[in-house]
């Protein structure tokens, strides 16, 4: 995945990939030539959004189950994608597989999951404001 920085008039670029031991990495480049390296982010506009929901809920044990690793993948662009599935495109990239991008009823169907998650935390979190 790959966005332009206007901030720094370059492209910043997002490499994903596994050492031989299996192990995966994510670096970021940005027009300068330097690199960093994360467990997660995004970049491009609302970058900084969904990089901030990423810090904020992702944990060790979401990174272990590939589910739940896309779920919070959802749930971090529908704080910036307004309408939906039909503007979100994810990949997934796992260990000796080949990078696969998921298809739109894919997508779809995780969105709706995921929203009907949100909005079912939301009302536990408002009845339970309620009772205290």
């Amino acid at each position: 995945s790959s966005g332009i920085n206007a901030e720094y008039g370059g492209l910043s670029t997002l490499i994903v990939g596994f050492d031989y031991d299996g192990s995966a990495h994510l670096f970021q480049t940005d027009p300068s030539g330097t690199y960093h390296e994360w467990k997660a982010n995004a970049i491009g506009r609302s970058g900084k959004t969904v990089r901030e929901f990423l810090e904020k809920h992702y944990t060790e044990e979401i990174a272990a189950s590939d589910e739940a690793c896309i779920k919070l993948t959802v749930r971090a662009l529908l704080e910036v994608v307004q309408s939906g599935g039909k503007n979100i495109e994810l990949a997934v990239m796992r260990k000796g597989q080949a990078l696969e991008i998921l298809d739109t009823k894919t997508v779809e169907k995780l969105v709706e999951e995921t929203e009907k998650e949100r909005d079912a935390e939301a009302e536990a979190k408002k009845k339970a404001a309620g009772k205290s």
